[in-house]
């Protein structure tokens, strides 16, 4: 039995999956780097351990310096949460090698998932429907027939891609040979392997991932959707289950197709099978997650199924605890990422320290962080701060409770997304539950903070410098911060013609 879990992580998912273990009676060992060593993972663990300097290179991403941690420790397991080594089959190969359990797949179910040309042999094999396309890396020779054959238009994608990285839309044939070499470079530089291979692009297409686990008895059940088409730059940004798109015929075709994609590799642990599901409801086969998902707390939440607990349940060698029908999806759960970014130019990742943070609470509100008041944000790692869920009966109310908790969330200090999500959820076609992978861009005008009118804006400006003017020589007029982080000083006029759209500041 596992008795103390190493967290190869940092973060929201290394406090996460402690959390879990707590309430296992399970001990925790943090690892972190020397940028860490204030992070709330590091002082919620039971142990922790410094790997390295600041770089991921050095510390999180570094697999002797994990293993040596897991042995002076005395771990007998080590959990990857996502990002970093959790899809790293030398890792799992490690661990196993040194009698250590990696929470997670084998090492040869990560390699044949994690290799996208691979993956896509394997579902044909298994007769999973996949996007059209090669099953084979390309070359310059032949790119130009095999895309003629395909039709336009076509993206091309780095086998051992990821996160929209080594990835370009062509929809001339102009265009390919440019394309071409520019996926191999970034691919190259992003994964250390130049390969490529085409697939046809199905357009305004909806991202729909379905949750499974799989023990080491043979047993794997689908654990439903999620819909993850709110993306900017193939990010997600917001998700929610269930999918409100998909018809519940669709919804157990796919959960039934997962069950078989992961059978056909031997999967045990917990993964994820992504699909594209076009227009007409036909779904195709993406790419296989071999690990935790980011999204998967509204999975948690619309099952009632704690999935740090199952891995681990699985990990020491025991059954599913359930059988598909006792699985039932109840109610209805939105995920927003709270990211440390600046909205307005560009989306850039916001260093420094955070002067407070005001949680939301109340009934069918989670909200799994690693910040708090004073807390410095390290350059060298994701700008995720932490990832706000709702849970409601019905999607409508998901949806009331998701705006309510984005006004109440305040963090100050530094720039953050928490605005441009608030106008997320007021956006028509979210409402409606009307949106595809595209969302983002065809939704851009309505996204931004700007306000068209220039003129009445113009306006608004100069009645509010005159104010502005009054209220230093009035002092019973109190000048109070906007909210969501922004530190100049705001009158209550400003902040009156802010809440009205019509002054920029």
């Amino acid at each position: 039995m596992i008795k103390k879990v190493l967290i190869a992580n940092r973060g929201e998912i290394a406090v996460r999956v402690m959390r879990s273990c707590r309430e296992m009676g399970i001990k925790t060992v943090a690892v972190y780097s020397d940028a860490d060593r204030t992070s709330m993972h590091v002082s919620y663990a039971d142990e922790a351990i410094l790997i390295g300097k600041a770089p991921s290179s050095d510390s999180y991403l570094c697999i002797d310096k994990i293993i040596e941690a897991a042995k002076l420790s005395g771990a007998q397991a080590i959990h990857p949460g996502y990002g970093f080594l959790s899809e790293n089959a030398e890792f799992s190969q490690r661990c196993q090698d040194e009698g250590i359990i990696f929470i997670g797949p084998s090492a040869k179910s990560i390699q044949s998932m994690g290799d996208k040309i691979s993956a896509r042999k394997c579902m044909i094999d298994a007769g999973v429907p996949v996007v059209p396309g090669t099953a084979a890396s390309m070359d310059e020779e032949n790119l130009l027939s095999t895309c003629r054959e395909i039709g336009l238009p076509v993206i091309i994608k780095a086998s051992a891609g990821g996160g929209g990285k080594g990835m370009r839309l062509v929809r001339d044939e102009s265009e390919l040979i440019e394309a071409y070499h520019e996926a191999k470079s970034e691919a190259q530089s992003s994964f250390s392997s130049d390969e490529v291979y085409v697939e046809k692009y199905i357009e305004s297409p909806h991202h729909i991932e379905i949750q499974f686990l799989g023990d080491m008895h043979g047993n794997i059940v689908h654990l439903f959707d999620r819909e993850c088409s709110v993306q900017r730059r193939h990010q997600k940004i917001v998700e929610e289950s269930p999918s409100p798109f998909i018809t519940e015929d669709v919804r157990q075709r796919m959960g039934e197709i997962a069950v078989k994609a992961a059978k056909s590799v031997n999967y045990v642990g917990a993964g994820t099978i992504e699909f594209l599901v076009d227009e007409k409801m036909n779904f195709y086969f993406l790419e296989m997650n071999t690990r935790l998902q980011v999204e998967h707390p509204i999975t948690e939440e619309v099952l009632g199924i704690d999935l740090v607990k199952e891995q681990i349940n699985i990990a020491n060698g025991n059954a599913l605890r359930f059988s598909q029908k006792d699985i039932e999806q109840r109610g209805h759960a939105i995920e927003c990422r709270i990211c440390a970014e600046d909205t307005e130019n560009g989306f850039i990742p916001t260093a420094g320290i955070i002067n407070s943070v005001r949680t939301p609470q109340g009934i069918g509100v989670r909200v799994d962080s690693f910040i708090y008041d004073g807390y410095e944000i390290p350059i060298y790692y994701d700008s995720m701060l932490s990832k706000l869920i709702v849970w409601a009966t019905q999607r409508k109310y998901a949806l009331e409770r998701m705006r309510r908790v984005l006004y109440e969330y305040k963090i100050t200090g530094i720039k953050t997304n928490i605005d441009y999500l608030r106008r997320i959820m007021d956006t028509h076609d979210f409402v409606n539950g009307e949106y595809t992978t595209h969302f983002i861009e065809e939704n851009q005008k309505n996204l931004s903070s700007h306000d068209d009118n220039e003129e009445e804006a113009e306006k608004i400006a100069v009645i509010a410098a005159y104010m502005d003017y009054i209220v230093a020589k009035n002092s019973e007029f109190s000048v109070t911060q906007p909210p969501h982080g922004d530190q100049r000083p705001i009158s209550r006029w400003r902040a009156f013609a802010k809440q009205k759209g019509v002054l920029r500041i």
